[in-house]
């Protein structure tokens, strides 16, 4: 008898057992994956923001990676990931790509602002330059440091792989789209050059600010006579300092809803944008930002933050 009703207890059991996993089928599979790619710049930034977006939505699964935008670009186009995070603006050729793809142009989202700080050792004594001299620096017209009123110490010229936004950036804004010095050495991510500036009495880096914390940053000026200005969220929103730029999302539009669309909400709103500045980059003006967001993007403590930052 007392098997029996062993057995008895543990056949309805296995019943229920299969009839929960039944009716919650839709459930376990209902969880949200969302993979970001591209921009070694914004992988700092994309780390934080998904560590605290997560927290609030534990059922998304994240997936980052970096490589650079160009890599960003091409596995949105390859519909290989759903957010490509981009240094740089899309070229007319990856949109087209994209239209081929998925036949839209992907919607661009502008998420923060950034500054490519030029970095040199510790111990450089100069403190600035204008663009016009950096420029000389990079195409190999200037090689010593003397030449800028430095020490009398061969330049050795750190940048950035070309298929990174910040390489693009740099070679339109301050080289006027010229080419490298060939002596130029390329690293594989700003953290790359900033090491190797470090360890080199006269290398010379650049990359966004948020990486300078072991290296020396110069100031910039514009023109000549111009004033030397340092890479802060003064001068970076106010347009003042002379290498600043947007950091951007692309997304397929088709997939921009669901929590994909909350969470390109979420990274533009005020406690996003504070995060950027806690980090090192710089947020959005506020006309900018998305203030209004609804209950499932902010918890109520985040939707009080919210509005302790608008009134400041």
């Amino acid at each position: 008898m007392l098997s029996r009703s062993i057995h008895g207890r543990w056949g309805w059991f296995c019943v229920v057992w299969l009839l929960f996993l039944t009716n919650n089928q839709a459930a376990f599979a209902a969880t949200d994956s969302i993979s970001i790619k591209g921009s070694d710049t914004m992988l700092l930034l994309t780390q934080k923001w998904v560590h605290e977006f997560s927290k609030r939505h534990s059922d998304v699964a994240f997936q980052i990676s970096g490589g650079g935008s160009g890599i960003g670009f091409a596995a949105l186009q390859n519909n290989t990931t759903d957010l490509c995070a981009a240094s740089r603006p899309i070229k007319s050729k990856e949109i087209l790509s994209c239209i081929k793809a998925f036949s839209a142009a992907p919607t661009e989202y502008k998420v923060c602002l950034d500054a490519i700080a030029v970095y040199v050792h510790p111990d450089n004594p100069i403190r600035d330059l204008d663009l016009k001299t950096l420029k000389d620096i990079y195409t190999g017209r200037i090689t010593n440091w003397r030449q800028v009123g430095g020490m009398d110490l061969d330049i050795v010229l750190y940048s950035r792989e070309n298929s990174s936004g910040t390489y693009e950036f740099f070679k339109s804004s301050v080289m006027q789209h010229e080419d490298f010095s060939p002596a130029t050495l390329s690293m594989p991510g700003t953290s790359a050059v900033m090491q190797a500036v470090a360890k080199d009495a006269g290398g010379i880096g650049y990359g966004g600010a948020v990486f300078g914390s072991v290296v020396k940053t110069l100031a910039l000026k514009a023109t000549v006579d111009g004033p030397a200005i340092l890479p802060n969220a003064n001068s970076v929103q106010q347009g003042d300092y002379p290498i600043w730029r947007h950091l951007f999302h692309y997304v397929n539009p088709a997939m921009d809803k669901g929590m994909l669309g909350d969470y390109l909400k979420w990274i533009r709103s005020p406690v996003a944008q504070s995060l950027a500045e806690g980090s090192g980059y710089f947020p959005l003006p506020e006309t900018a930002q998305i203030s209004d967001l609804e209950d499932c993007c902010l918890e109520p403590a985040e939707l009080a933050s919210s509005k302790i930052l608008d009134q400041e």
